[in-house]
């Protein structure tokens, strides 16, 4: 049966995170996906860990690797854009444990000239750490309750965990957060990846995601809310490869996106 999604999970050399990520979309309700695999040049254990969850999944996964050169992402998702199969395509982290919806919501809102943008719930270490398989098929996971017994404070962000049909498309409408392109949980039109040639790869950790969704914007692509439909919890990790100069170079070139309104790149999918 052909697919109907491309769900791409970009991951770095955090196979028991990633572990939990695919564990969270065999649990999905809408299952006619494939996964992409976007590994920016993890080590053994990451192809390991996958190569294993192959046989307990009911869905294709394909293993998109290239070798470590420092954080290289923009590169290996366009080469896992290039790789998917389906006409639209769900990003996402290795980090993020999808709710069952996740899937599900981001095809009932799709729709043609628009981009969507999900949101997130971050979770503290220690909690993402005790995390089981069993408490992501169960939805455990996403119980408030449960997390409130386990040190998740009292907060208007826990809203995201419960608002659901008429209140979660209250608060999408009214929430004064930019519906941007983001990593962790955004989906679109293969052909309109292709027409802003994917992401720019000069492009490191800072602001890469953003960028690539200012590009679709300036094509005429509107961005759509769904923070509050469609959700992921955000396990905590180390960020060590973040360096000031990314940041500094990845500030430039999204100023000149801005300024010049482009809509193509040169260091895209298609070099010149």
């Amino acid at each position: 049966m052909e697919k109907d999604i491309s769900i791409i999970i970009s991951t770095y050399n955090s196979p028991d995170w990633l572990a939990n990520v695919l564990y969270g979309f065999n649990s999905q309700t809408y299952r006619n996906f494939e996964v992409i695999i976007a590994d920016d040049g993890s080590d053994e254990r990451t192809k390991n860990c996958i190569d294993k969850i192959k046989n307990e999944v009911f869905y294709p996964i394909n293993h998109v690797w290239h070798e470590d050169d420092g954080f290289q992402k923009t590169i290996i998702l366009n080469k896992s854009i290039l790789a998917s199969t389906s006409e639209y395509i769900i990003m996402t982290d290795g980090d993020c444990i999808p709710r069952e919806d996740f899937i599900e919501n981001h095809v009932k809102y799709r729709e043609e000239g628009c981009f969507l943008s999900g949101g997130y719930f971050k979770l503290p270490m220690n909690l993402s750490k005790q995390i089981t398989k069993e408490d992501i098929y169960s939805g455990k996971c996403f119980d408030l309750n449960w997390l409130k017994a386990n040190g998740i404070k009292r907060s208007y962000k826990n809203t995201k965990l419960i608002a659901k049909g008429l209140l979660s498309w209250f608060l999408n409408y009214t929430t004064p957060t930019t519906a941007s392109w983001n990593g962790h949980n955004s989906s679109g039109w293969k052909s309109d990846f292709l027409a802003v040639n994917g992401f720019d790869e000069r492009m490191q950790y800072g602001g890469e995601d953003r960028e690539f969704g200012e590009r679709l914007i300036n094509k005429g692509i509107q961005s759509k809310q769904i923070r509050y439909s469609s959700v992921c919890i955000h396990l905590d990790h180390a960020r060590g490869y973040v360096k000031p100069e990314m940041i500094e170079k990845n500030i430039k070139i999204r100023k000149e996106t801005k300024k010049s309104k482009s809509i193509w790149t040169n260091f895209g999918i298609k070099k010149k």
